[in-house]
């Protein structure tokens, strides 16, 4: 197993290392289309910046880009103040940092914002363009840091819950019909996978006892004829092809096509190295898994494996 993940991980860095990275975004606000123009073009090579005349603008622009990693504002606008448009923008985008820019003593605004969690920092005017830039670059890596840290934690929990509800149905369920099903769901809401299946097997070969979920509505089971699945069976190791449009192999498949199907991970489930069933997970864009994700993958088809091979599946 070891040997295996090893040989998966250095498969999927190497996927990971052809992706570019994209850049951040940032919104820019200023009534004053000078300052505006000088903002964009302070960050735009950094950073994807969007930009908005006003608060109310920057709000509808919000509404049809979501979230940015960093606004910066002006204070003094018409309509609308900075401390305003940010305080309307923290219970859609909390993680998102804010920067306030001010050329007046409004001490009693900025100190309520930032007790309160609106402003990481407010910037005087003039400002000086390299301090605004070494704030605007400590501000999204805080950003980066706190999506990193609340992805971690989700991913926690719906590891978490992944195993309590294979703890759970493996307890309660008494026919092999009824659980695989909970189990297809389980692992695809916890893998974010589009679609599941989990299939039993028989002498190697697959048979009709199978569960499907998928959150989009029906999916089409064409296991037997994936060479993936096929590949999974024989060699009892997990396969995947995480970007199917440029996987020479298998981009001319017509069941991909059809189910609109760009990444595919198989997983054969075995007790006591029999080989009962298949585990597939699909999704509809190209994606990657972590190293703590294939562990987890791992250790959650050994507890289908036991709940399988216990005697209502027999």
């Amino acid at each position: 197993m070891d040997s295996q993940n090893s040989d998966i991980e250095q498969r999927l860095s190497q996927l990971r290392s052809r992706t570019p990275d994209k850049k951040m975004k940032i919104l820019v606000v200023d009534d004053e289309p000078d300052n505006l123009d000088l903002l964009y073009r302070t960050f735009r090579r950094d950073f994807n910046v969007l930009k908005a005349e006003s608060g109310m603008k920057a709000l509808k622009l919000l509404e049809r880009e979501g979230e940015v990693a960093v606004i910066i504002s002006d204070q003094r606008m018409p309509e609308m103040k900075g401390t305003e448009f940010l305080s309307r923008t923290l219970p859609q985008f909390p993680d998102t940092v804010r920067i306030i820019l001010t050329g007046f003593t409004d001490i009693e605004d900025l100190v309520e914002a930032i007790n309160t969690g609106q402003v990481f920092k407010y910037i005087t005017k003039p400002w000086d363009s390299g301090e605004l830039k070494e704030v605007v670059q400590r501000a999204a890596t805080t950003y980066d840091v706190l999506k990193q840290k609340t992805k971690e934690l989700r991913r926690a929990n719906s590891q978490m819950q992944l195993l309590n509800v294979l703890v759970e149905v493996t307890q309660t369920i008494s026919s092999c019909e009824e659980i695989l099903t909970p189990i297809a769901q389980a692992f695809s809401e916890s893998f974010h996978a589009d679609g599941c299946i989990v299939q039993l097997i028989e002498n190697n070969t697959l048979i009709n006892t199978q569960g499907v979920y998928s959150k989009n509505g029906v999916v089409e089971n064409w296991l037997s004829e994936d060479p993936l699945a096929t590949k999974a069976i024989a060699s009892g190791q997990i396969q995947f092809s995480f970007n199917i449009p440029k996987d020479t192999d298998l981009n001319t498949l017509i069941h991909y096509q059809i189910a609109q199907v760009q990444a595919h991970l198989i997983i054969p489930i075995i007790y006591r190295q029999q080989i009962l069933g298949v585990l597939s997970l699909q999704w509809q864009k190209p994606c990657t898994l972590r190293k703590d994700e294939l562990k987890l993958i791992h250790l959650s088809a050994q507890l289908v494996a036991i709940a399988l091979s216990s005697s209502y599946c027999k």
